[in-house]
């Protein structure tokens, strides 16, 4: 707004971008993007890294799609998105298009390892221990091109059905594979797989991953029960890998430890006695281990874990599930002795049978049987008034009737063992202690999961060209490895000067665990104002900070004077 003919007040937005700066700078990312993605054409104008380093900044901050990058840096410092004043009025969607164009191309598998051992050296994170998992992106769209084809000289993923974690097995998908460290639950190893892969195919080429950013094969390698097969245990047990999985419920070690225990009680080894985390008062959250007398088929020790809180979630699972089933078969019972009911053929009893009690996994204890009754009427053969004469015929009909018994015996067999599940690993050195405690750290890498969705919003995806997809993927993995290090310094600084908790809550309730959803809001208002006159810069008003900004910048080791001019 001008304030005389010659002199202009501008604002500039800064928000959380100069403290997220200096840890990109601590990666050298801008200078790795621009050696892995180089800008060889002289006829391009804006450098392939600089749109990328743009749409990087803009996933942690703004979460904008491609089509309005523009607007966005336009209401930020040209700085703090690394760029220059001449160089914002060069940006838009075709440049930043052809800018993950070019990520695609490059050797993208090496960048993730440069950076994640930039991480591991910057900032002194350990690899004694990985958790994996995988996650469903949905995408609406027909994508019909997208089948594995090969662009620009590499395969891009195909987008297809298959198994949808986000429960919408209508919507084509790609599937996400994420490694995290247990220091800190921060990102090292990602890659985007075809939409119809199935988990127990990922871990093999994860693993040699790991191998090669560790240098040595003996970290421990925690997943889920997908990791369970013969061909992955024993190609990791074979290259002298360590790892903790669960042991699915076909296995037949379970079926024999949950026999055994409905005439023997186990000696249960507390590690845990709690508080209820969701409800004050509730019942104690308490976990008991013990090791399975018999080891694996594999040789390998088995460890029983048993919840109570698990338990009573079981339990009660099972009675409402048996409730909505018993329901259905009365409303279903109800229909069949109607007059005027319209299921006359078994198949379609069967159907709605299997939805009441198969598809709510009760058909252990609720037995259902279908049985065909016939009902035996007389009518008058002619019109008019009976009489002594009157003849009559019997018209049979025939009814479906239903009928179910709950298997009293078969709930009080599966009761016995509820909140219990086995953990197997080729450790023998590790206590059953040890190996559960490994097992409760796998839920780190959902958070990071949750941060990809909801935090950075990387669905609905607005691009239609599954090599860019790819690489846009790629720099959302770049943006949870920075929000990672973020989290794990702050953390890492309040336990250090003995902070229980940080007033970054709403109405200033105290955060124990901050994320960077709440640092980021802390400092989303900050803003530089200067007075300019002729273009040329008279006064600068930097950005006040308060007390808990700065007492954050100085948990992480960020000068305040990254937010002055």
């Amino acid at each position: 707004m001008p304030l005389r003919p010659s002199l202009e007040l501008r604002t500039e937005r800064l928000g959380p971008l100069p403290l997220i700066n200096r840890y990109l700078a601590r990666l050298d990312l801008d200078a790795l993007l621009e050696r892995f993605v180089p800008t060889e054409d002289r006829r391009v104008r804006f450098p392939y890294s600089r749109g990328l380093g743009v749409l990087l900044r803009s996933i942690l901050v703004e979460r904008e799609p491609i089509y309005r990058q523009a607007e966005t840096v336009h209401t930020f410092a040209p700085s703090a998105f690394a760029l220059t004043d001449a160089e914002t009025g060069l940006l838009d969607d075709d440049r930043i298009g052809r800018a993950l164009d070019r990520l695609f191309e490059a050797d993208r598998g090496a960048l993730l390892t440069e950076v994640a051992l930039r991480a591991v050296k910057a900032f002194a994170l350990s690899l004694k221990e990985f958790h994996n998992d995988t996650t469903s992106i949905a995408f609406t769209g027909q994508y019909a091109g997208a089948t594995g084809r090969s662009m620009r000289g590499q395969r891009a993923p195909w987008i297809t059905w298959g198994y949808s974690k986000d429960h919408r097995p209508d919507l084509k998908q790609l599937v996400l594979i994420l490694t995290t460290t247990t220091d800190g639950g921060v990102p090292v190893q990602f890659r985007a797989a075809d939409g119809n892969t199935a988990d127990t195919t990922t871990h093999i080429e994860t693993w040699k991953a790991l191998r090669g950013l560790c240098g040595r094969d003996d970290f421990l390698y925690v997943a889920d029960s997908k990791l369970c097969t013969r061909e992955n245990m024993d190609w990791i047990d074979g290259r002298g890998g360590r790892f903790v999985t669960v042991l699915p419920r076909t296995r037949q070690e379970d079926r024999e430890f949950r026999a055994w225990i409905q005439k023997r009680v186990p000696v249960w080894e507390r590690v845990w006695d709690r508080a209820n985390p969701n409800r004050k008062g509730g019942p104690r959250d308490r976990w008991f281990v013990c090791r399975d007398p018999i080891p694996s088929r594999e040789g390998w020790p088995v460890t029983w874990v048993y919840s109570t809180l698990l338990a009573l979630r079981q339990e009660r699972s099972r009675r409402d599930r048996m409730a909505q089933a018993l329901d259905d078969l009365m409303d279903l019972r109800e229909r069949l002795e109607g007059g005027r009911t319209r299921l006359r053929t078994r198949r379609e009893i069967d159907r709605r049978i299997e939805k009441a009690v198969i598809e709510r996994s009760v058909e252990k204890y609720v037995k259902v049987t279908v049985r065909q009754q016939e009902e035996h009427e007389y009518r008058q053969e002619t019109k008019g008034r009976p009489g002594s004469t009157t003849r009559y015929r019997r018209v049979t009909k025939k009814r479906w009737v239903i009928d179910w018994a709950v298997d009293e015996d078969a709930i009080n067999y599966d009761r016995r063992s509820d909140g219990m599940y086995p953990l197997i690993t080729n450790d023998k050195s590790l206590s059953p202690r040890e190996v559960l405690e490994a097992h409760k750290r796998q839920p780190q890498i959902e958070k990071r999961f949750a941060q990809l969705k909801s935090g950075q919003e990387i669905a609905p995806v607005f691009l239609k060209n599954e090599g860019r997809i790819e690489a846009l993927f790629l720099l959302h993995f770049l943006a949870m490895l920075v929000e990672g290090l973020i989290e794990r310094d702050l953390r890492k600084a309040m336990k250090r000067d003995k902070i229980e908790s940080l007033p970054l809550y709403g109405e200033g309730r105290s955060c124990p665990l901050p994320t960077c959803e709440q640092i980021f809001r802390l400092f989303a208002l900050a803003e530089r104002n200067t007075i300019q006159q002729d273009g040329s810069v008279l006064k600068v008003f930097d950005v006040e900070l308060t007390d808990l900004q700065q007492t954050v910048l100085r948990l992480l080791g960020v000068p305040t004077s990254a937010y002055r001019a």
